[in-house]
């Protein structure tokens, strides 16, 4: 392949620190190997003393193969690898740790499971609490906060203490570490060890490292430790392709690298290989307006190709329906399913996508796992109010909702495997004012059995009173009531389609019988991908959908600073450069009954001249 004129002053950069900066589809990991192949050959650098650092197994495998093929087939001891599988083997070397000492994914989940249950927490969303404090534990050791002064967003101070410290204990009992910990001992290792420090200096005198807009804080202290005093640091990134801040990614770090480095050598890859002129000029009226960025003119190596269509839509349903029939038109025409992308801002996004899909009998494979809206609690607990209105009187029906509003009844009154109305204002006969509620829930649930599905669901948060549980619950968790009344939404939007709760149980069961053939789907299997803005970088498709550009979804409604305004552009920025010929951006100006409004990145890309279709 011929290089392009910055491409060759990047890969024959001499010695000391460069930044270069790899637009998309600019050719990034050919830059990286061949300057691999440029510093063995023309430099007469030993291959063994290359360091090549990746983000994650899968670039340091295709990395490795590269140069491989580059080199003839020849396998050199040139190290490719993760920061993780770096620093565990600095750590393995001083330390003697095995792969036995790694704590795997299960057993953390396990730890902090056996924790949080031991602290007696009234958690309804356990997965999703683990998940928030995982993440939260990961951002006290990556950018090394002391607990005294760390602001847990998920639960009190007190208890993220409690959970932390046991957490540590258990590890060290087991003389065990976590992802974040090989990071952590690496850091305090070479800071207090010189001569393990310099020993390593010694042997990796050639640092590269892919993707550097991702990296964190103390991955970047360490690196910066390996690489002096020669500083041959070579960085290849794109900070408007910045999205992981949320995992403590830092763009700044790559923006501040000449100030780390004042003599650093600067090196713009500027020409797309990728997309069409239209899309790459779209992208870049986007993205031009974040003020925390290097300058870019990006240009392409293809045509103009057709215009970027931005098309809005009365309702989300006339969204997913006539992007459903464009697919389809798209399939007609002679393009395979794997050659389309539907982009979704979170993994939740592409709930109503599936069903249409199912519809039409489009082939679709979800690149995120696609949670079960109808696995999540508030859907269980709506399911069990409208079970218990249709007679059952199973005692985990009772338990589900009993309290939720909360009427004050005790567990111990429900402890028989069926549990009957009379009984239960038999246990209260005493208590006048619990046997009104009871009566009151059992009369509700009289009127509530002749609903059908999207009135029970109304019924049950307006008039029960469900929807003062969830506020509740929010303020305990910390979280938004909105974030818990949107998924109420979700489902008394999902149950309009259906006239008999008996219709819409059947939808439930045949749903996620689709979701587990999902699963199982091979993955050279020809389908559509469904996938979030975030795993859809480093893939590219002819055809991409972004699907919800609204306010409140892009941007999400969680951003709320400036610096998460503007990752959430790069975010966009992202979702529009996978796509190489056809880009499409809809929106809907409704949505479970309430006004939307199209994203300010539309009207950012439309102020450079696009026209948007009504």
């Amino acid at each position: 392949m011929s290089l392009s004129e910055a491409q060759k002053r990047a890969v024959a950069h001499a010695a000391g620190p460069c930044i270069c900066l790899a637009g998309p589809g600019s050719g990034k990991t050919t830059v990286i190997t061949q300057r691999v192949k440029y510093l063995i050959e023309n430099r007469d650098i030993p291959p063994a003393g290359i360091l090549v650092i990746t983000f994650t197994k899968a670039a340091a495998t295709e990395m490795r193969e590269r140069f491989t093929r580059l080199m003839g087939g020849k396998r050199l001891p040139v190290t490719f690898g993760t920061f993780h599988a770096v620093f565990f083997g600095i750590l393995k070397n001083a330390y003697g740790f095995t792969a036995a000492n790694i704590l795997r994914e299960e057993q953390k989940h396990q730890y902090l499971k056996e924790i949080i249950d031991g602290l007696r927490l009234e958690i309804e969303d356990e997965g999703e609490f683990l998940s928030g404090i995982i993440m939260e534990i990961s951002t006290v050791k990556n950018n090394r906060i002391s607990l005294d002064h760390y602001y847990s967003s998920n639960c009190s101070e007190e208890v993220f203490r409690q959970i932390y410290e046991k957490y540590q204990q258990k590890l060290q009992y087991s003389r065990l570490l976590d992802f974040d910990d090989m990071l952590v001992y690496t850091y305090e290792l070479l800071k207090e060890r010189k001569d393990i420090r310099e020993g390593w200096q010694r042997r990796f005198p050639y640092i590269l490292i892919d993707e550097f807009q991702d990296i964190n804080q103390i991955q970047y202290d360490i690196v910066r430790m390996l690489a002096a005093p020669g500083n041959n640091l070579f960085i290849v990134g794109d900070d408007d392709q910045s999205i992981y801040r949320f995992r403590g990614a830092r763009p700044e770090i790559m923006l501040n690298f000449k100030k780390d480095y004042p003599e650093a050598e600067l090196i713009r890859l500027e020409l797309n290989y990728r997309s069409t002129e239209n899309i790459i000029k779209g992208a870049g009226r986007v993205i031009s307006n974040n003020s925390m960025r290097y300058p870019k003119e990006i240009h392409g190596v293809k045509d103009a190709g057709e215009k970027i269509e931005i098309r809005g839509f009365i309702t989300q349903s006339r969204e997913n329906t006539y992007l459903a029939a464009k697919v389809k038109e798209y399939l007609a025409g002679g393009y395979r399913p794997e050659d389309v992308a539907v982009l979704f801002r979170t993994n939740t996004g592409a709930q109503f996508m599936v069903s249409k899909f199912m519809e039409y009998n489009l082939p679709f494979r979800m690149r995120d796992i696609l949670p079960n809206i109808y696995d999540h609690w508030i859907a269980k607990d709506f399911i069990s109010y409208i079970k218990m209105s249709r007679g059952s009187r199973e005692r985990k029906d009772f338990l589900r909702i009993i309290n939720r509003p909360k009427r004050y009844i005790g567990r111990e009154a429900l402890d028989l495997p069926e549990i009957s109305f009379d009984s239960l204002r038999e246990y209260y006969r005493d208590k006048e004012w619990m046997e009104e509620r009871i009566n009151r829930l059992e009369y509700d649930l009289g009127l509530l059995k002749q609903m059908p599905p999207f009135a029970a669901i109304n019924f049950i948060r307006k008039s029960i009173g469900y929807e003062e549980f969830l506020f509740d619950y929010a303020q305990y968790r910390r979280m938004k009531p909105e974030e818990l009344y949107e998924i109420a939404d979700e489902l008394q939007e999902a149950a309009k389609n259906f006239k008999t709760c008996e219709a819409w149980f059947a939808h439930m069961e045949e749903y996620a019988e689709t979701l587990k053939s999902q699963a199982k789907e091979q993955p050279d299997t020809p389908a559509v991908t469904f996938t979030t803005l975030h795993s859809a970088k480093g893939l590219e498709f002819p055809i991409v959908f972004l699907a919800d550009v609204n306010e409140g979804n892009m941007p999400h409604r969680k951003a709320m600073m400036d610096a998460d305004i503007q990752e959430e552009r790069r975010l966009f920025y992202v979702g529009m450069t996978r796509a190489k010929e056809h880009l499409h951006i809809y929106y809907a100006k409704e949505k479970y009954g309430k006004t939307l409004t199209p994203s300010r990145y539309i009207e950012e890309l439309i102020n450079g001249g696009q026209k948007r279709k009504a």
